[in-house]
């Protein structure tokens, strides 16, 4: 039997998990040096659709906890997925460059290292066949730091932050905090080069008011003011430990962060304060991500939304697509879109409100053309195709059941939410809510149905900016979680497993479930 400490088990519960062999039943947990022999939490389940074996349909969770732990930020989320897909044999393309694309081929492409589209090329694909995508989200809401970030109050070193979206600020205080994001450097011979750095320890705190100091707090509510009490502390007297620092950067341009913060950036990328051009970072929760509940049946992270879903699309798509003889009888394009800066709007040159996927699939379609002469090609293959929105949907909270409309109660562990909306604030419609469930329904795995009440306002997604610009059929749907847009989420370790069996069901059977249905 393996042990392992309590410490380990926690924070890390999937990476010991791993490590037992298959024939074990049971492991010992060391609670200072008492043994308790418990079944371990399964991290793999089998599917309802099937009677095979847990090893025949692996739980993606481990990987996802891996992802969350390693995408601290929008730019290292697209980082880590460019990573997998070159590993899994994905031809990276440059959005600059001609493309020559081939039936079968497998590539994707990143913009602004926050914004990435992948596609798998069906070896039947004809001209005017559609595309198959499933869209998703790597930002979420997060404090980011100013261009002028350096402050000092009462003898604390402070920075000055922005909020990000729509976040759920009060949970960022008393919370161990550090920055990562993005870096300009200097090279050797005058360029410049685009390196992501993280600082991995506790680097920065927002402490709370003493309940002394504002007795009210519990009756009146706690109502940071976002510009004065929402400062990160850095350090106190970073002078002594820095001189040299504050020396070199008194007529630097680098006098607009802290010297200290520059130190400690440096230190990262292994190089010179004065080689550091420019920065772009965020502020983020040091805690890793992890399993918890009595069960292990929660996820506990930050960022799940939506970075739980790319992840389940990331994976989708590699997966359907990963053996010789998956792409054979595929007539469509498989597809998924990663954007950035849907949680303020979508309207950037990484966002889902710039053409960069409506761009792209022209650009697939034309590549495969050939010599092909015929009318609209691309304009057909858009009727042709279809779109999955997938972001986190909001699941029924025990404590507030009332703010839910009192039929469309979603839960953990029972699918995935397809979202509705009378308004257009979501882009599901019966047919394309018909088609999803198919899928579903196919290969035996559940689905929920989500509309928010009448006296209350509707969030949205990018499905509606996709759907209108250019006119492909959507469906809107998420996983169920809580706590959404706190810095600390937590959703079902169950329906992350549904979701990514749901995407891959979608890619490998949609096609043959679309052509059965007329509406036009």
């Amino acid at each position: 039997m393996a042990t392992i400490s309590r410490a380990q088990l926690l924070h890390h519960p999937s990476a010991y998990f791993s490590r037992l062999p298959h024939s074990h039943s049971s492991f010992s947990i060391n609670f200072r040096r008492r043994k308790f022999s418990v079944t371990p939490p399964l991290l793999c389940s089998s599917s309802s659709s099937s009677s095979s074996s847990a090893s025949t349909n692996p739980s993606i969770v481990g990987d996802l906890l891996n992802y969350l732990n390693e995408s601290w930020t929008q730019f290292h989320a697209t980082a880590e997925a460019k990573r997998q897909l070159i590993a899994a044999g994905f031809h990276l393309l440059n959005e600059n460059d001609e493309w020559d694309l081939r039936p079968g081929g497998r590539y994707f492409f990143t913009r602004n290292m926050s914004c990435l589209v992948a596609f798998a090329v069906g070896e039947k694909y004809i001209v005017g066949n559609g595309f198959h995508v499933i869209a998703a989200h790597t930002d979420s809401p997060c404090l980011k730091l100013k261009p002028k970030s350096a402050s000092s109050k009462s003898n604390y070193l402070m920075l000055n932050v922005q909020t990000y979206g729509g976040g759920l600020w009060h949970t960022w205080f008393d919370r161990d905090l550090s920055v990562a994001g993005r870096v300009i450097v200097r090279a050797s011979d005058g360029s410049f080069l685009h390196k992501l750095v993280k600082v991995k320890r506790p680097l920065l705190r927002v402490p709370t008011l003493a309940i002394h100091l504002n007795r009210t707090v519990n009756t009146d509510g706690f109502k940071p003011n976002l510009e004065t009490h929402l400062v990160p502390l850095l350090a106190t007297k970073p002078e002594e430990a820095f001189p040299e620092s504050k020396e070199k950067s008194s007529s630097s341009p680098k006098a607009a962060h802290h010297p200290l913060l520059m130190q400690i950036l440096s230190d990262e990328l292994c190089c010179d304060v004065d080689d550091i051009v420019n920065i772009e970072l965020n502020i983020c929760d040091t805690q890793p991500s992890c399993l918890g509940g009595a069960n292990n049946e929660f996820i506990f992270s930050g960022r799940l939304d939506n970075l739980a879903s790319s992840y389940c699309a990331l994976r989708a798509l590699v997966d359907s697509c990963g053996s010789p003889g998956d792409l054979s009888s595929e007539h469509a394009i498989r597809m998924i879109a990663l954007f950035d800066n849907e949680e303020v709007g979508s309207d950037s040159y990484q966002g889902a409100g710039a053409p960069t996927m409506f761009q792209a699939m022209r650009r697939i379609a034309d590549s495969l053309a050939n010599s092909y002469a015929g009318e609209s090609a691309f304009d057909r293959a858009i009727r042709q195709s279809f779109l999955v929105s997938a972001d986190m949907a909001h699941g029924v909270h025990p404590n507030f059941m009332d703010k839910h409309e009192e039929h469309h109660r979603p839960e953990m562990h029972k699918g995935l939410v397809i979202k509705h909306n009378a308004n257009q604030r979501y882009a599901t419609s019966g047919v394309t809510a018909f088609l999803f469930k198919e899928v579903a329904k196919m290969h035996n795995l559940p689905t929920q149905e989500f509309v928010v009440r009448n006296d209350m306002g509707c969030g949205s997604t990018i499905g509606p900016i996709l759907a209108s610009g250019v006119g492909i059929r959507t469906v809107d749907c998420g996983i169920a979680q809580l706590s959404m847009h706190s810095v600390r989420e937590v959703c079902g370790k169950e329906d992350i497993d549904i979701a990514y069996k749901h995407f891959k069901a979608f890619y490998r059977t949609f096609s043959s479930i679309d052509r059965k249905l007329i509406v036009d």
